[in-house]
């Protein structure tokens, strides 16, 4: 990693039972937009260098940083690691990166922990009251593991059919029970010509990129 920042963890919280918020410190002068990344390294020996993608969760305005991170606890990797740290201990950050930018009014789709890339997007969005007709389908295996489900519903409070949350591993009142599949967004999109938005894992985003473009969405208009 170059140009690293050292930055301490200021407090830290789970969001779901396998999801935490990190407030860290923010460097003086260090500045991102919406959708952004950069990438996050535990500051201790063996660790500094395996530096791994986060998005920035907290807008560019706050005076801290923050990170919504899942831990993976199958392997002793950095997630894993990076949930077991205290308030005061420190991570590493770069500089900001990203190809996810908010380009006008659309539709946001994403699985499980590729929300985070959105969060700030839309926090923005909800700061500036420009919600708008913005829609949010977001897929999880069950509802516990949604991540910032009250806030979100918040965000959308307008226009709640904007909000669409779907399970593929569980049943619940209130909650879509099917993948997301041509069919699915077939039924839940009535504009192929809008931008799009896809964040999740790499065989979710070709397989929905795929599906959009099979229902006649301008691959020029896929933002992942």
């Amino acid at each position: 990693m170059s140009d690293k920042k050292v930055v301490k963890i200021l407090a830290k919280r789970f969001i779901t039972h396998d999801v935490k918020s990190f407030i860290v410190e923010k460097p003086d002068g260090y500045s991102f937009e919406p959708g952004q990344a950069t990438k996050v390294a535990i500051n201790k020996k063996g660790w500094t260098e395996e530096g791994r993608p986060f998005t920035f969760t907290s807008l560019n305005r706050d005076k801290v940083l923050e990170f919504i991170i899942k831990g993976y606890y199958d392997h002793d990797g950095v997630t894993k690691n990076i949930h077991e740290l205290e308030t005061g201990e420190e991570l590493l950050i770069g500089d900001p990166w990203g190809t996810i930018k908010y380009k006008g009014e659309g539709t946001f789709i994403a699985g499980g922990a590729g929300i985070t890339p959105f969060v700030s997007i839309l926090r923005d969005l909800k700061k500036k009251e420009e919600i708008k007709n913005n829609k949010l389908i977001f897929s999880n295996k069950t509802a516990k593991d949604i991540i910032l489900e009250k806030e979100l519903k918040e965000i959308f409070s307008k226009k709640p059919n904007n909000l669409i949350l779907t399970l593929t591993d569980e049943s619940k009142k209130g909650y879509e029970d099917k993948m997301i599949d041509e069919e699915f967004l077939k039924n839940k999109i009535d504009n192929f010509s809008q931008k799009f938005y896809l964040c999740g894992p790499p065989a979710f985003n070709e397989d929905i990129s795929a599906s959009l473009k099979s229902l006649g969405a301008n691959p020029e208009t896929l933002v992942f």
